[in-house]
């Protein structure tokens, strides 16, 4: 008996040596998914903001109508610019300089010679007007979009809304070559599968017929809720959210915000700034062993040499972003108020994001990818309105309070995301270093050709990348 009863404690005993891990196990998992389902649940507080002149007098009764827009021009405005135009100083480039030093001076005078005596605003002024534009005041300002839907929907198609937001120094006008291959994808060629889109493309306010905020601390998360706003407004519960540059950063910000409403986003430009001592050695390791860290041998074509690509090229390409992000009106005063300044300062990023190579160029690459009356108009939409000066001022408040645009990173974005990579952005990152923002890639495309403003300058391309991520995500 005694024999039995040690063997029996010993069985007990060999249970609860199982039991005990086991429990352990399932605690451990509870807590996990406890903790999993809390980082999902993240998101950035919506909050409020009143952004118009002095103070909000009539809390909760704000004008939510919905007013039609056109651009229109005057004799006396265009007589201003040609005189402004006239009186162009020119210096002389540095020889052999080709865009080393900025913009071309020399090429610069055949931009304003096109400028003042063959572009023809009144004519652009309608080619602007051919989609329809509106004006809605939200949080105290005047906020400017177009809304186009498609002229016919095959029977079966569903339309879903799009929101494409731009950056800087482009307008809505960026998405003008786009949207007809979005709302009538047949007629150009595109397979659309079931889904066409109605587009909306809204200003960012301080840009072009957006009214610039009158308070301090108007930023992408302000940016954000203004556009979700506008998204309720025009009766949208779902939709699905697409932007580069700054338009990038609002859109995941949306998606951050009000996860429930964004179906899909999709950007082509991830910010993601990496630091610490592992991300140093990852970095080291990807140039011999790629597949080590994850990358892909496109990803470290992309990527290497680290210095010239991550140090140099976006050291030579930002300087404008110190002062920008510093003391915007200073600068800005000048390019105000001078049209041929605004167009050099602005068009030699149309330039070198384009394509890196354009550097070497006399006359920066830029006919070889975009007309000179697809340029100007883009300038245009900032002389007319004055809006370099806000439009500026925008880093300061993105960056005054997040030097490195990362804070928001610490939130996961977990709406269903596509990421289209172009080859000559300013800089690439992986797919497998998105992940730790985008937790929820359904599309990484690493595209054939293509720069900064993939939209204006390989609309079809972007097209076809946003249509098979949408069909994808409708078939989740």
């Amino acid at each position: 008996e005694s024999i039995l009863s040690r063997i029996r404690s010993f069985e007990y005993s060999q249970k609860h040596a199982v039991l005990i891990p086991v429990a352990a196990l399932g605690a451990g998992g509870v807590l996990l998914c406890w903790f999993k389902s809390g980082r999902r649940m993240k998101i950035i507080d919506m909050g409020d903001g009143w952004w118009g002149s002095g103070e909000r007098t009539h809390k909760g009764k704000e004008d939510l109508s919905i007013r039609p827009f056109k651009i229109v021009t005057s004799d006396e405005e265009i007589e201003d610019l040609h005189q402004r135009l006239d009186r162009f100083r020119f210096t002389p480039h540095v020889e052999g300089a080709a865009f080393h030093y900025g913009f071309n001076s020399s090429y610069l005078q055949k931009v304003v010679a096109y400028w003042r005596n063959q572009f023809d605003w009144h004519k652009q002024v309608e080619v602007l007007n051919k989609y329809p534009h509106f004006h809605t005041t939200i949080e105290g300002i005047n906020i400017h979009f177009i809304h186009v839907k498609p002229s016919h929907v095959p029977h079966g198609r569903a339309v879903r809304p799009l929101l494409l937001v731009h950056g800087w120094p482009g307008s809505f006008y960026e998405f003008y070559k786009i949207i007809p291959l979005l709302t009538e994808p047949a007629k150009h060629g595109l397979n659309e599968g079931d889904v066409v889109f109605e587009v909306i493309c809204p200003s960012i306010p301080g840009y072009g017929f957006s009214e610039a905020p009158h308070k301090k601390g108007f930023d992408s998360i302000a940016t954000a809720r203004i556009f979700h706003k506008l998204m309720s407004r025009l009766g949208f519960r779902e939709y699905y959210v697409q932007g580069g540059d700054w338009g990038s950063r609002i859109t995941t910000n949306m998606a951050q915000m009000l996860p429930q409403c964004v179906k899909g986003l999709h950007v082509n430009l991830v910010f993601i700034a990496r630091q610490g001592l592992g991300s140093l050695i990852r970095t080291m390791l990807g140039a011999y062993i790629p597949w080590l860290v994850g990358f892909t041998r496109e990803d470290a074509r992309r990527y290497y040499p680290f210095m010239q690509k991550n140090v140099y090229d976006i050291l030579r390409e930002s300087g404008y972003l110190h002062i920008q992000a510093t003391k915007p009106d200073t600068a800005g005063c000048g390019l105000n108020d001078s049209p041929v300044g605004l167009a050099a300062y602005i068009l030699e990023k149309f330039s070198t994001w384009t394509d890196k190579s354009f550097l070497h160029k006399d006359d920066g690459g830029l006919e070889s990818k975009y007309s000179l009356d697809e340029l100007l108009t883009n300038v245009m939409i900032y002389w007319v309105t004055a809006s370099i000066v806000p439009s500026m001022r925008y880093y300061k408040e993105n960056f005054s309070n997040d030097p490195d645009l990362s804070a928001h990173n610490r939130v996961g974005v977990y709406v269903p995301t596509g990421i289209a990579a172009f080859p000559q952005e300013i800089a690439h990152v992986p797919r497998v270093w998105a992940k730790d923002v985008y937790r929820n890639i359904i599309t990484y495309t690493y595209m054939p050709r293509g720069g900064h403003f993939a939209a204006f300058e390989e609309p079809k391309l972007l097209a076809e990348d946003i249509m098979q991520f949408v069909q994808k995500v409708e078939q989740l």
